[in-house]
């Protein structure tokens, strides 16, 4: 599981056996959540994450879009 990024106490992850669309996961305190990159920024699922955290995951998901959207096609292209 690659972790791209840990801020605020959310990592940022993949999975090794990937599929589009294009996501991360995050996980916070134990409690994880799916967040979409493309086409958009959305979230798939949050399984406990409270609502503060999630606005920093989505935050932080539009701010290292393109990174994170790099990274992915470094691992599964």
């Amino acid at each position: 599981m690659p972790t791209l990024l840990i801020v605020f106490g959310i990592r940022f992850f993949f999975y090794m056996d990937e599929h589009e669309p294009i996501h991360v996961h995050i996980s916070y305190g134990g409690k994880k959540a799916k967040i979409e990159l493309s086409p958009a920024v959305r979230v798939i699922y949050n399984h406990g994450i409270k609502e503060q955290v999630m606005k920093k995951a989505i935050n932080t998901c539009n701010n290292y879009r393109e990174e994170f959207i790099e990274e992915w096609h470094k691992c599964f292209d």
